[in-house]
């Protein structure tokens, strides 16, 4: 069985990242969602929050697995018999941080990295941009599923 990981903080999932998975999803029997714990951040949806998302997100995928991890995406990797990480590229910035990142988890273990070049309607978003954007009032519909946009919408109210 072919397996893969794509890995993130997902906060919120975003069009973005739901192009990479479902062109993931195509190439590999199941594909892990492994939504990063990083205690230092706070997130503006918890964990649990983000794994439901994700999970509703991807349910039309149907061979798509949502987990959260914390610590090293290669023993999350090791743990599940995951010889593959699938990471999305938006720009050449983003391939300097993330070729060191493949070269020290292959060289920890194996795991090799595949990029994925992102679709370039997608090539400026990330969570953070869409939940500066949502704060300020700016119109997000388009960068993010419906659900999402509600839950985002809610939680930007209550919170401010």
């Amino acid at each position: 069985m072919r397996r893969a990981v794509c890995p993130g903080s997902f906060d919120p999932i975003t069009n973005g990242h739901l192009d990479i998975i479902a062109r993931a999803s195509k190439l590999y029997d199941v594909v892990h969602v492994a939504v990063m714990i990083n205690q230092s951040k706070q997130g503006l949806f918890t964990v649990d929050e983000r794994i439901e998302l994700i999970r509703r997100a991807t349910a039309e995928y149907g061979n798509v697995e949502v987990e959260s991890f914390h610590g090293l995406l290669v023993d999350f990797c090791k743990q599940r018999d995951i010889p593959a990480i699938v990471k999305g590229l938006r720009a050449v910035s983003d391939f300097d941080y993330e070729l060191q990142m493949a070269q020290m988890n292959n060289g920890l273990s194996g795991v090799e990295t595949l990029f994925v070049p992102t679709n370039p309607t997608y090539s400026f978003l990330s969570s953070s941009l869409v939940k500066e954007v949502a704060a300020w009032g700016g119109d997000v519909s388009h960068l993010v599923p419906p659900f999402v946009l509600e839950a985002l919408t809610e939680r930007l109210r209550t919170k401010g």
